[in-house]
C-alpha cells in the first residue's frame, strides 16, 4: 500500500524502487529550491526574521545531506552504467553534461552555503544582488539538469537494468543506496 506523506504530493516510494526514489529526490530538490527563492522574497519584504532563519535551516539541511547522497547515487549507479553500455553517443554526451553539472552544483553550493549560514544569524544584513544572483544561478542549473536526467539518463539506465544480464540489478542498486544512508 502506498500512501502520501505529509507535504508530499507523490505516493511514498522506497529504495526497492530506485528510479522512483531518484524522481522523488528531484521533487524534494525542487521544493527546496522553491523554498530558497521564497526566502529571498520574504527577506526582501520583511528582512531576516525567525521564519526566514528556520526556512534557511531546512534548505541547508537538504543541500548539505540529501542532495549529496542523491548525486552519489547517480555517480555510482546511473552514470557508470550508461558510460559502459550507453545505447548512443547522445546518451554518453548527456552523462558528460550531467557529471559536469554535478561538479558545478558542488562548487555553487560551496559558494552559496556560507551566505545561507550568515542568513541564519539575527541581524543578518539585507540580501545583496550577488546573493540573489547566486540563488538564481543555483536554481537555474538544477532546472536544466533535472529534465536531462529524467528524459535521457534515467530511461536509458532503467532500460539497461531491465535487460539480461543486468536484470535484478535495480534491487542491488536500491539496497546499496539505502545502506549508504544508514551508514552515514
Amino acid at each position: 500500500m502506498t500512501r502520501a506523506l505529509p507535504g508530499f504530493s507523490t505516493p511514498a516510494v522506497s529504495f526497492e524502487q530506485p528510479f522512483e526514489m531518484l524522481h522523488a529526490c528531484h521533487e524534494r530538490v525542487q521544493r527546496s529550491l522553491n523554498l530558497l527563492e521564497r526566502i529571498v522574497a520574504h527577506v526582501d519584504a520583511h528582512g531576516h526574521d525567525a521564519q526566514s532563519r528556520a526556512a534557511v535551516a531546512d534548505v541547508l539541511r537538504y543541500f548539505d545531506l540529501a542532495a549529496p547522497h542523491h548525486h552519489e547515487d547517480e555517480e555510482r549507479h546511473v552514470f557508470p552504467l550508461l558510460l559502459a553500455h550507453a545505447p548512443s553517443a547522445a546518451v554518453r554526451q548527456a552523462v558528460a553534461t550531467l557529471q559536469a553539472d554535478h561538479a558545478r552544483m558542488t562548487a555553487q553550493w560551496a559558494a552559496l552555503r556560507p551566505r545561507l549560514l550568515a542568513w541564519q544569524q539575527e541581524g543578518a544584513a539585507p540580501l545583496t544582488e550577488a546573493e540573489r544572483t547566486q540563488v538564481r544561478d543555483f536554481a537555474a542549473l538544477y532546472a536544466s539538469h533535472i529534465p536531462l536526467e529524467e528524459t535521457v539518463a534515467y530511461p536509458a539506465a532503467r532500460a539497461l537494468l531491465d535487460t539480461p544480464p543486468l536484470t535484478g540489478a535495480q534491487a542491488d542498486m536500491g539496497a546499496e543506496m539505502a545502506a549508504r544512508r544508514r551508514n552515514g
